[in-house]
């Protein structure tokens, strides 16, 4: 059968969320109610009766529709209980011609070369939290180590459940200089925060220092035994003691032992990957699609 385009109005969210749900590559930005609560609107690809999906995240500019990438979500693309290089070309092959452009990133389970599509390689790191706290921690690079225990010997403390807003304060501060969230967005965010929370899917955690400053924070989502590293609020005075580095082991203390990937959202920035690689992470590796369908006059805009 074909992929069949389907207009955000005529989407059946609760087939769409249970392929979602019984996807072999399940991730929680494909849901419905994420999607809902991140994107300015979007539209579907659908294969039969919902066994494969995909969103098409989009808006229009000067009149073009275009495809983009929703803020705090790392990637999209198709999704289904077995994926394959065919499925995927089908559905980028079912891009509908009303979508001018496209600058999107897809799953780790896309990760294929598709015939006709500029696919360029991104890269995310993720860490398996199914061995006892004590090994996931000799696995630790030793100033990951030493960093754990400057921060402790300041006496710092780590508290969970705190205000989320206090950790998006503390993101603003940084990614206000080098991203394009809105305030929307971060509301936005802080809304599906509170969805998840009451749905025990979301905690913050917290490091603060002996004059009980927020030196170090996060917000993480959990769904389908995968954690989300989504949203960190670092102080410059918690970057020379260890107060990022307490967080996430804070975390990883918390959920070892259990069938649960802790998914670091990224990053093709090399210190970030050192960072998180430095905790025993591995990298997962997923596609982005950039493509331009644009009039002459304006494919120069955007190579």
């Amino acid at each position: 059968m074909q992929v069949q385009y389907v207009p955000y109005q005529h989407i059946d969210k609760q087939k769409w969320d249970t392929c979602i749900s019984h996807a072999g590559n399940r991730l929680i930005y494909a849901f419905s109610f994420y999607l809902d609560a991140m994107a300015r609107h979007w539209d579907a690809l659908v294969l039969n009766d919902y066994e494969y999906v995909m969103p098409l995240v989009c808006n229009k500019k000067y009149g073009i529709w275009y495809l983009y990438q929703p803020p705090l979500t790392a990637s999209l693309g198709v999704f289904g209980k077995v994926l394959s290089p065919g499925v995927v070309q089908q559905f980028l092959s079912g891009i509908p011609a009303r979508y001018r452009y496209a600058d999107i990133y897809l799953n780790y389970a896309n990760h294929y070369a598709v015939p006709g599509f500029a696919l360029y390689t991104r890269t995310n790191y993720v860490l398996n939290l199914q061995q006892p706290y004590e090994v996931l921690y000799s696995n630790y690079r030793e100033n990951i180590r030493r960093n754990i225990k400057k921060c402790i010997q300041m006496n710092c403390t780590v508290q969970k459940d705190i205000a989320p807003a206090a950790v998006i304060a503390l993101a603003r501060e940084q990614l206000n200089k080098i991203t394009t969230l809105t305030g929307a967005d971060y509301n936005n965010f802080e809304q599906l925060y509170h969805l998840l929370h009451s749905q025990d899917k979301a905690i913050t955690y917290g490091v603060f220092g002996a004059s009980g400053q927020l030196l170090a924070s996060c917000i993480f989502f959990m769904d389908g035994g995968r954690a989300y590293y989504m949203l960190v609020g670092n102080h410059p005075d918690g970057k020379t003691i260890g107060a990022s580095h307490t967080v996430i082991d804070a975390f990883i203390k918390d959920y070892a032992g259990q069938n649960m990937l802790l998914d670091f959202e990224g990053s093709d920035i090399r210190n970030l990957a050192f960072f998180y690689s430095s905790f025993g992470a591995v990298q997962e590796i997923y596609p982005g699609l950039k493509m331009n369908r644009l009039p002459g006059w304006l494919r120069w805009l955007k190579k």
